[in-house]
């Protein structure tokens, strides 16, 4: 018997059938049995029933691993796939069996079905199952809602059960010993007679079973079926000896038996029994048996029968004596489906179906690609060099650096991962832990498209960093352990067929998927020779079998050609059409047909670089390479030439590469109905199928493009003559380009996901325009965070009806073969014709489908499609402009510009931020220049998504650019986006005077009735804003300028103040880059009313800015003014605070008074003045000149100057007074003192005390210097002075000089504020006795010069304070200084020797007294002789002469009051001797001035 293999399909995985979440439900149990430990499960096992009109399909599964677990899926065509499923937990293993039906006893609408299961241990479980929805809390299935039963208890002999099946009410067990047991499970309960018959070979009606001898012995029981023929139930058993017995369930009769062996194989073993549906018009059943072979446990086959059945008189079966028998050469039967004229044999390595053939001679057969196949093909695992390859080829292509290479290779890996059908969460997830990347299901599907490749990214860059690899290396590692744990979770477990349909799938451990029938070029691509030569559209398309042969012969040289560099090239060129190209399409064609003549173009070094291996890996590589090329080349010289001389003519093989094209254009579909697809499994398998189709067209036009390429590369050598170059460079390539292209663009819509929805996106941004008004469609926002749920799903709500028949096309069962590529024909006919098929050219048909991606938020990917639009459009080699004449191509600028305006609004970095922005405003700019931009743009409806333009009837293009640019302007501003915005604002205004002007010549009416200063006035009014929002202060001033609106002028100048100082820039103001020419007062108005207006304490502060304007204005009086308004606003609002004396404010009053005097010194004296508080209303109105320099010229006097100054004007000397006082408050705070001046008599002297107190001496005196004069100044000193000495009094120190430590100021107050200083603070004043005697020191020196009695003031005070104390060495010299010499006796200036002889006198201090005489009189005579004429003089010397009398008298007084006699004694005597000498001098000195005299 002959076999005839075709490929006929290809398996289509229903997308999210992989990420499904179960709800556990624990199954209780009451019964308690032993489970043999042999008794488990050997094989996975799952299987799908259908149920109800319009059916739902029930999936259930097995696994061995999990044998006490049973999934179950409750599937509807017209819905999406579940995304959460039930999953029950039965107390012991379930056996290989489960039967769902549809609930039809009472209450089933709480409870739609019901499942029958049996466990190992010989527990029968009924369960009613409620919804899905209906178990989401439930974690333990309700004892009310399941019936358990032992079977074993009625199973005699205890015999080992091999065989279960079940239909409604009924579950049918067969056993070890050939047993076959019924129990009306769920009918009726387990006491009531008749719950349990045995089916026996006995006729009539059952009887108890036991009660009858079992009659003849048959082999176990293998397996069981239940049919259902004409309303009657059958029960099919076939045994392992061979025999086939059929029971009637009504009659619990045997109604057939036959033993199989005699017509299939003697000694074989029976496994399997499957029974198909039986045909009405032949009534044959159909019956498929699998047994094996004794010899070879190996070897199974199918043995396909025929039963004949007549239920006219009596019920009768007949084994018809042909046998079809199918062996089963590869693989092990999972499972067998009879389906119309079909048998579908699934393997655990292939899907094949057979017809019911009645000539055994020639069975025709047909097989279907598994999904194993894409995905180790897309996985690189058919060949381990391919995804090396890639690399190479990438190396020969790009010249760019490796930073630029690698990234681009890895995106080709990554979307070879991410595919459709390639994606696989269980998969993912198991590779992910084998790296140590251990996530969680529900965090998996969490993740979003970009979350996940960063994920594998990041995990890849770790293995290129940690083992010192390549890049390529670790994904081929990670390739091939991903698809190892996806065939894992993919493995085979059964058939799912819907007999209705004919629709035909599988059930996969973690997967559900349908299958599709081929289309032609797939036929073509992947069949054989003669299946091409039979396909009815090639022979249509040719003419005679030469140009048959000729197809046939170039199909064999692409393919040859193209399988040279596998499929690398074509990812290649996918992804550099997909992503931001860094070389052109054409010029990667050019590069890879150069890598097929002379090798790959890419060093060693690069390549060992990029690559593991040796260095002898690396030659024999290229050695091997190198041969293979040049074994391509002489074989696809030969077959061209071998072409060539079949053809005649290269014209003629190029007719029938024309022709073959024509199978490479997406289908013209007139669709005329009126139907909305939704998104369901239907729709899932033909997106999933359009992409599948898609990828064979590309990468078979992409095949012949290369081929072409190649053809003109070598045409000297194949006698191509000039004119076929030309045809095929211009008609050829284009009509290629233009196929790669449609087919380009339908993978992108199939394998992309969408963007997930953002909680601000664009139609919240952009309500009040009204994009979308269809809220039906806002529960597509809930599933685009999805990754499985591409581009092309967004469609299904815009595709309608299709043109074939719809009876197989309803949603409501599964899509047989035929009807799935039917479907998707009409879906790849939507997405490139349109819905009538009335669009030209995909070009402007892309437009169409970039609005609808707008709509759905899909803005990135609205924006690739029209970028590959574009991109296509300039690779059009044609004499025509690229703009066309209907404006498509502004409509594709301005939707462009959109697209990349809304996806600013999503996080983007800052880099691809501004190159979105820019990127827009460039297109909306281009957009408005355009052909037919005018009537295009005017002409869109609200209802296509983007944003309104809100005007029409612009005919003249300045007019229509003035309008346009405007409402571009309002876009960039809703958007908060100035730089655009700005941009289209600068633009506008150059339109306006021609727009304007055109209007009045063409006498359009101007409706909205501005004028030419009014439109102006606006858009520089927002100009101002834009640059200001942008911080183009310069730019912002400039607009303030260029209005010509005045009003409008001032509100932007107010405002731009008001926004300088909010951002900390209002020192702009006072540098030269603001020409404020003619607005300088209008500046100091806005300045001054927000500084009076503003809190004081506000950074910066403005009266501070307003003082350094007028001095950049050199308005020296006006700055001054400035400066002490805001002194007295301290003031003022410090006593409203109760924070008068806080040192922080008088500081900053310091400060401000110091400016104030600083800047009236700049100005002539005779106008150092300012106005008081009252007059400072009238600032900007003042008649005086403000910029006076220090020396004015004389034309000036000081008369004029009188008249100007008020009555209450500010001097400079107030100023400084206030400052003075200021400054001395400022020191009191420092030591935690409050004080306030209050102006009353004495309040400066009270000021002063308090500041001594306080050790702030220096402050004190500067108040005397300050505000007293002459004796009142002397009185002041004295008091303070004074003041100072008792407190150096109280420590009673020794009279010795003590080192001072250092100066307390080098300048008085008054100094200060004439250089305009501000007050330093002060370190704490030191209160130790030294630094008190010091500071005495320092200030009776400093200050004797204004009262020459403070040293006798002071000298009194302290022996007045305490007579007995030492007067200080430096108190006593300051008496002793005042001479210049000595021969003049004590005299001197006001503190002289002699008042401090008067002194010691008055208080007692007799020694020191008589010391200090003795000391001048001793001085006196003991003069040089040379000084001795001098000392002759008339007056030449005095002494005290009363007070020694006083101190003689006062020595004897001592002495006679016996008051230290002894000591006065001496004093005394020594005090006379003295004297004495002294007169004796004088006589002296007197009689030689007489003789000199006379």
């Amino acid at each position: 018997m002959g076999t005839h293999w075709t490929l006929t399909g290809k398996e289509v995985p229903i997308i999210g059938s992989d990420a499904v979440r179960w709800t556990d439900l624990s199954v209780p149990s009451s019964l308690n049995t032993t489970v043999d430990g042999g008794a488990a499960i050997t094989d996975d096992c799952a299987s799908c029933s259908v149920i109800g009109d319009p059916p739902t399909y029930l999936i259930w599964r097995i696994h061995k691993a999990q044998p006490q677990t049973l999934e179950l899926l409750e599937l509807t065509a017209s819905k999406e796939f579940p995304r959460v499923g039930l999953r029950f937990t039965f107390p012991n293993a379930l056996y290989p069996f489960a039967f769902i039906c549809k609930n039809e006893i009472t209450g089933s609408s709480r409870f739609p079905y019901l499942l029958y299961v049996l466990t190992v241990s010989g527990v029968a479980y009924l369960l009613r199952i409620r919804n899905v929805s209906a178990y989401a809390s439930c974690s333990i299935l309700p004892v009310d809602e399941l019936i358990e039963l032992n079977v074993r208890d009625y199973v005699p002999n205890n015999a080992a059960i091999t065989a279960v099946t079940a239909t409604a009410r009924c579950l049918v067990i067969g056993t070890a010993d050939g047993s076959v047991l019924c129990f009306q499970l769920g009918g009726l309960d387990s006491s009531v007679p008749g719950f349990v018959h045995e089916l026996r070979d006995e006729a009539g009606i059952g009887r108890l079973w036991g009660l009858i001898s079992r009659g003849k012995m048959v082999g176990t029981v293998q397996d069981l079926v239940i049919s259902e023929l004409y309303g009657k139930k059958f029960v099919f058993a076939l045994h392992l000896d061979g025999t086939l017995r059929i029971w009637d369930l009504a009659s619990l009769s045997r109604v057939f038996s036959h033993n199989m062996c005699v017509m299939t194989m003697t000694g074989a073993n029976f496994l399997r029994l499957w029974v198909g549906q039986s045909d009405p018009n032949s009534n044959i059943i159909p019956l498929a048996i699998l047994y094996r072979h004794t010899s070879d446990e190996n070897l199974e086959t199918i043995s396909l029968h025929s039963i004949l059945f007549d239920f006219k008189d009596k019920t009768v079966f007949s084994l018809e004596p042909s046998v079809q028998n199918i062996p089963l050469e590869e693989g092990r039967c999972l499972d067998v489906k009879l389906v119309s004229d079909k048998i579908w044999i699934l393997k655990d390595n292939e899907l094949v179906s057979h017809l019911l053939a009645t000539n055994i001679d020639e069975v025709e057969a047909f097989s279907y690609a598994l999904q194993e196949e894409f995905v180790a093909d897309q996985l690189f695992q058919n060949s381990e060099h391919l995804a090396d390859e890639i690399l190479r080829i990438t190396h020969s292509i790009f010249k760019s650096s490796k930073d630029d290479i690698l990234p681009f290779v890895s995106s080709i890996f990554l979307r070879r991962l991410l595919l459709p059908g390639v994606h696989h969460n269980a998969a993912l997830l198991a590779t992910l832990a084998e790296y140590n990347r251990h996530l969680g299901e529900s965090e998996l599907q969490t993740l979003t498209v970009d979350g996940l490749k960063k994920e594998i990214l990041s995990l890849i860059e770790h293995e290129v960093g940690s083992d010192k690899v390549s890049i390529v290396h670790c994904w081929k590692c990670f390739f091939a352990r991903y698809f190892h744990n996806w065939c894992k979770n993919n493995a085979l477990y059964g058939l799912l067929v819907d007999s209705s349909t004919v629709a035909v799938g599988l059930i996969r451990k973690k997967s559900v998927s349908l299958f599709r029938s081929l289309e032609d070029i797939e036929r073509i691509v992947e069949g054989s020779s003669e299946e091409v030569s039979e396909l009815t559209g090639i022979v249509d398309l040719f003419d005679d079998d030469i140009e048959c042969e000729i197809l046939i012969e170039l199909l064999k040289c692409v393919t040859s050609f193209s399988q040279q560099l596998g499929k690398t090239a074509s990812s290649i060129f996918y992804e550099s059409l997909l992503t931001a190209p860094m070389i052109s399409s054409e010029d990667i064609v050019h590069c890879i047909v150069k890598v097929l003549e002379t090798g790959y173009c890419i060093s060693g070094a690069v390549l060992r670089g990029s690559t593991s291996g040796d260095h002898t890996i690396f030659l024999q590589k290229e050695l091997t390479d190198h041969r293979s090329l040049r074994k391509l080349s002489v074989d696809m010289f030969l077959s061209l030439q071998g072409l060539y001389k079949k053809a005649s003519t290269w014209d003629k093989i190029l007719n029938v590469i024309e022709g073959l094209l024509k199978f490479l254009v997406p289908q013209k579909e007139m669709l005329k109905f009126d139907t909305e697809m939704s998104s369901n499994i239907n729709s899932s398998i033909m997106v999933h199928s359009s992409y599948q189709i898609a990828k064979v067209m590309f990468e078979s036009a992409w095949d012949f493009l290369l081929f072409l390429s190649y053809l003109v590369d070598i045409s000297g050598q194949v006698h191509l003559s000039p004119d076929d170059i030309t045809k095929i460079q211009l008609e050829l390539v284009p009509m290629l380009q233009e196929i790669i292209f449609e087919w380009l663009v339908i993978i992108f819509f199939a394998i992309t996901p969408v963007a997930p929805a953002v909680t601000e996106d664009f139609h919240s941004k952009l309500s009040s325009l009204q994009i979308d008004n269809n809220m039906g469609k806002q529960i597509w926002s809930e599933k685009f965070a999805r990754c499985d749920l591409t581009l092309a799903f967004i469609f299904l709500l815009n595709v309608r009806g299709s043109s074939i028949d719809h009876s197989h096309f309803s949603s409501e069962r599964f899509s047989n073969m035929p009807s799935s590529i039917n479907r998707m024909r009409d879906f790849i006919s939507w997405i490139i014709w349109g819905q009538d098929g009335g669009s030209s050219t995909f070009l402007s048909r892309s437009i169409d489908l970039a609005f609808i991606l707008f709509k759905h938020d899909q803005y990135c990917a609205a924006e690739q499609l029209l970028m590959m639009a574009e991109a296509h459009l300039l690779k059009e080699k044609t004499s025509q402009s690229v703009q066309d004449a209907d404006g498509g191509w502004c409509i594709r600028h301005h939707l462009l510009g959109c697209c990349l305006l809304a996806q600013v609004q999503y996080g983007l970095h800052a880099a691809q931020k501004d190159k979105k922005i820019s990127d827009a405003i460039r297109c909306f700019f281009r957009s408005a220049s355009g052909n037919g931009a005018s009537g295009a743009l005017q002409s869109l409806s609200v209802d296509v998504g983007i944003p309104h333009l809100g005007f029409s009837g612009c005919t003249l293009i300045v007019v229509w650019k003035l309008q346009y640019y405007q409402w571009a302007m309002q876009l960039f501003e809703r958007y908060n986006i100035s730089e655009g915005a700005c941009q289209f604002a600068l633009a506008a205004l150059e339109q306006v005077d021609e727009a304007l002007h055109m209007k009045e010549e063409k006498c359009v009416d101007n409706s909205a009735n501005e004028s030419v200063t009014t439109i102006k006035g606006r858009l520089w009014a927002n100009v101002f804003i834009f640059a200001l929002d942008l911080g183009r202060y310069y730019d912002a001033y400039c607009a303030i300028i260029s209005n010509p609106d005045e009003e409008s002028k001032y509100i932007c100048l107010r405002r731009f103040i008001i926004v300088l100082y909010e951002q900390g820039a209002i020192k702009i103001l006072c540098s030269n880059k603001l020409p404020l020419i003619g607005l300088v007062e209008k500046v100091e108005q806005e300045l001054a009313w927000k500084a009076e207006r503003s809190d004081i304490s506000a950074k910066p502060n403005l009266y501070k800015l307003l003082y350094a304007f007028q001095l950049h204005q050199h308005n020296w009086r006006r700055a001054a003014n400035y400066m002490y308004m805001y002194s007295a606003r301290l003031k003022t609002e410090a006593a409203l605070k109760d924070n008068q004396g806080s040192s922080m404010v008088l500081q900053e009053r310091l400060n401000a008074l110091s400016a104030a005097v600083n800047a009236l010194h700049l100005v002539h004296p005779a106008y150092a003045w300012i106005d008081s508080l009252t007059d400072r209303n009238s600032l900007t109105s003042e008649c005086y000149p403000s910029k006076k320099a220090k020396r004015t010229p004389e034309e000036y006097s000081d008369n004029e100057a009188e008249t100007q100054k008020g009555q209450f004007a500010i001097d400079i000397e107030k100023l400084e007074n206030e400052f003075v006082l200021t400054s001395a408050e400022y020191m009191l705070s420092l030591v935690n003192v409050k004080w306030t001046f209050s102006g009353k008599p004495g309040a400066l002297s009270d000021l002063a005390d308090l500041l001594v107190q306080n050790n702030l001496y220096d402050m004190a005196f500067t108040i005397l210097l300050r505000f007293f004069k002459g004796s009142g100044l002397k009185r002041e000193l004295e008091r303070v002075l004074s003041e100072m000495a008792i407190k150096c009094c109280l420590d009673k120190v020794e009279s010795t000089w003590i080192e001072e430590h250092g100066h307390l100021l080098t300048s008085s107050k008054l100094e200060m504020v004439v250089h305009g200083s501000p007050v330093t603070v002060p370190t704490a004043p030191q209160i130790d006795r030294n630094s008190r005697w010091a500071t005495l020191k320092l200030y009776i020196e400093k200050y004797k010069d204004f009262h020459g009695r403070l040293p006798v003031i002071v000298a009194g005070t302290l022996l007045r304070a305490d007579p007995k104390i030492e007067l200080p060495l430096w108190l006593v010299q300051l008496f002793k200084e005042g001479q210049k010499e000595r021969m003049w006796g004590m005299t001197g200036r006001e503190s002289n020797p002699a008042s401090l002889f008067q002194l010691y006198v008055n208080y007692g201090r007799y020694a020191e007294a008589t010391y200090l005489l003795l000391e001048y009189i001793e001085s006196f005579a003991s003069m040089r002789p040379a000084d001795i004429v001098k000392r002759k003089r008339p007056f030449a010397l005095w002494f005290p002469y009363t007070t020694i009398e006083q101190l003689l008298y006062q020595l004897e007084e001592s002495i006679r009051m016996g008051h230290m006699v002894d000591h006065c004694d001496k004093l005394k005597k020594m005090l006379h001797a003295s004297l004495l000498n002294h007169l004796k001098i004088l006589k002296v000195d007197s009689d030689d001035t007489i003789s000199a005299t006379s």
